[in-house]
């Protein structure tokens, strides 16, 4: 910042669930673009996204998941699973919310980069290059390991 003060980074973002007879699962999105092509574990997210001090934190989930997703966030009643720190200081608020989403109508955002690095070359990746339902053991798995806390307030809630 001008001042020489750290902004510090915030992210929202929406969780779906749904129940089914063998527990609930959640959607998660497959981080898009070079680095996590070939990662797995710990390469997908609760879909969310940086908001800035004006907007609401709310207001920025449900924005970011029609972003990454394609689609509006569905109408529901929100259950807040509150805040966690990530390992790059980035603070991360998530609310969950009960609704059903056939993965094969995500229509996902993008974004632009240098690729490859130093090339000069401007390449359009996508947000996230793939969503799917998980049951919370398997998400644990291969959700970004801060984003666990969610996972684990979730199970206590529904």
């Amino acid at each position: 910042m001008a001042d020489g003060t750290k902004r510090t980074k915030r992210s929202a973002g929406l969780l779906l669930y749904r129940r089914t007879p063998g527990g609930p699962e959640v959607l998660l999105g497959h981080m898009g673009g070079p680095f996590w092509a070939r990662k797995d574990a710990g390469a997908w997210s609760v879909p969310k996204g940086e908001y800035e001090p004006d907007e609401a934190p709310w207001d920025a989930a449900r924005r970011e998941f029609q972003e990454e997703l394609g689609v509006p966030a569905p109408d529901g009643t929100p259950l807040p699973l509150g805040e966690t720190v990530q390992s790059n200081g980035k603070h991360v608020t998530v609310w969950a919310m009960e609704a059903g989403f056939d993965p094969a109508d995500m229509v996902p955002g993008t974004f632009t980069m240098e690729w490859p690095r130093g090339s000069g070359r401007i390449a359009e990746f996508p947000e996230l290059d793939r969503v799917a339902w998980f049951g919370l053991d398997a998400a644990r798995a291969a959700v970004v390991k801060a984003q666990t806390v969610f996972l684990d307030r979730l199970a206590g809630q529904v």
